[in-house]
C-alpha cells in the first residue's frame, strides 16, 4: 500500500450473475493489488443469482477506485464502505444497474452525512413546498438507492464476513 494513510472498509456483492463473478474477482483484485478470496453464496432476494461480502486494507481512496471498477455490469448490485481516518472522512458507494453509483460521506457509525451548503440548496430550491423539499433531501440522502437495496441487504444479514490483509 503506497497510500500513506491506510484505512478498512467492506465491499458488499449484493447480486451478481455465476458468470460474472470471475470477472468481479479480477476487477477487484486489480485494485487492491492481491487475488482476494470470494466466498459465494445464492442471494435469497433474487435466487439466480449470488452474493459475497469481504473486508479489506488499503489505501484511503480505494473504495472510489472500487466502485469505478465495478461499475456498469449488467445485474450488478454492490456497496462499499471506508472508514474514516485522521485525513479523510468515511463514505459509502452504493450502486444498482438503474440508477448508477452514489456516494455518501458517512460518519462513525455509519450514518449518511448530508453537507450544509447542500441541505441550505435544497431549502431555497423547495421554497414553501414541502414536497419538493421531502423530494431534495431524500436524493441527498440517497433513498432511492436504499430502497432498492434493502431487500439485497436484508438477504445478507447474518452472513460471514471475510477479513483480507495483505500479506508482503
Amino acid at each position: 500500500m503506497s497510500n500513506k494513510y491506510v484505512t478498512r472498509g467492506v465491499i458488499f456483492i449484493h447480486s451478481v450473475p455465476p458468470a460474472v463473478q470471475p470477472h468481479v474477482e479480477w476487477a477487484v483484485a486489480s485494485v487492491l493489488g492481491y487475488q482476494p478470496h470470494f466466498e459465494w453464496t445464492k442471494q435469497p432476494a433474487h435466487p439466480k443469482f449470488n452474493r459475497s461480502e469481504l473486508s479489506y486494507m488499503a489505501g484511503v481512496g480505494t473504495a472510489a477506485k472500487l466502485a469505478s471498477a465495478l461499475r456498469g455490469w449488467e445485474h450488478l448490485r454492490f456497496e462499499i464502505t471506508e472508514d474514516p481516518t485522521p485525513v479523510s472522512d468515511g463514505g459509502r458507494y452504493s450502486c444498482t444497474p438503474g440508477l448508477g453509483i452514489f456516494y455518501a460521506q458517512t460518519d462513525l457509525m455509519g450514518n449518511v452525512v448530508v453537507p450544509e451548503n447542500r441541505i441550505r440548496a435544497a431549502f431555497e430550491r423547495a421554497g414553501d413546498d414541502t414536497d419538493e423539499l421531502r423530494r431534495l433531501l431524500d436524493v441527498a440522502l440517497g433513498k432511492a438507492w436504499d430502497d432498492e437495496l434493502e431487500p439485497y441487504r436484508y438477504a445478507g444479514a447474518g452472513a460471514p464476513i471475510r477479513f483480507l490483509h495483505k500479506v508482503s
